[in-house]
């Protein structure tokens, strides 16, 4: 579904992002780990279009969209949850969840779907009509994640989802992920806490200061005494 090659990104003089090849393939939760400042965020920023890379292609579906604008890949179906939540704070709850939707125009079944989010994040529902930037952390997070939804994408990209949560607010998060990798949402995954993302994930990539590091099932990752001593200790235990 998604294949990188060669992708490199600067952030003025600085290369964040050098010669990266990846794929996702359809129906895959593919993750990618690796320690701050690896280019895990700036790789997911660059495919969904808030950065332009220096070098390399991005194929989604077999089409090219290196360098698209942010909303022209929205509308392929290529939908990102930025990190740090990003809520529309001065809106609703519902006007965010609507907000997701801003590329369809089957109105009936925004609907539907819309009544299907609050069914599955209840608290959403409970706060429906309160400003989404009075929500907890944990709450934003939910909703982030319900308002991607709301555009019925095709791959979904998640970027630190358990970032400053709570544990069983982070719990409940990957409750969801698992939840959306059941239906079938292909799913590319960044996430500072390793051992939960290769729990979840088919396969991975591990960055090192912008390059890949490591490739391999997310299985065979968990048991590598290399992955396990650099992102699987006691710190990333949960």
């Amino acid at each position: 579904m998604l294949k990188v090659t060669g992708l490199t990104v600067h952030y003025g003089a600085i290369e964040a992002v050098r010669d990266l090849s990846f794929d996702v393939a359809r129906g895959q939760v593919v993750a990618i780990i690796g320690a701050n400042g690896a280019g895990k965020s700036t790789t997911l920023n660059t495919i969904g279009g808030l950065l332009k890379p220096v070098r390399g292609q991005i194929e989604f579906e077999g089409r090219d969209i290196t360098g698209w604008r942010a909303d022209q890949v929205a509308q392929l179906g290529l939908a990102q949850v930025p990190e740090g939540r990003e809520v529309l704070a001065p809106l609703s709850v519902e006007e965010n969840l609507r907000l997701g939707a801003y590329c369809r125009r089957d109105r009936a079944a925004i609907e539907q779907d819309l009544h299907s989010m609050l069914q599955r994040f209840p608290v959403l529902a409970e706060r429906r009509k309160q400003l989404a930037g009075l929500l907890s952390g944990g709450e934003q997070q939910m909703l982030v994640v319900a308002r991607a939804l709301m555009a019925r994408p095709k791959l979904l990209m998640l970027d630190e989802p358990s970032m400053g949560l709570a544990p069983l607010i982070v719990n409940r998060i990957f409750d969801i992920i698992a939840e959306i990798k059941a239906q079938g949402v292909t799913l590319l995954l960044v996430e500072q806490n390793a051992r939960k993302a290769l729990n979840i994930a088919d396969y991975a990539y591990v960055l090192d200061r912008g390059h890949l590091a490591h490739a391999a099932p997310a299985a065979e990752l968990r048991d590598d005494p290399r992955i396990v001593a650099a992102y699987l200790g006691e710190a990333t235990r949960s």
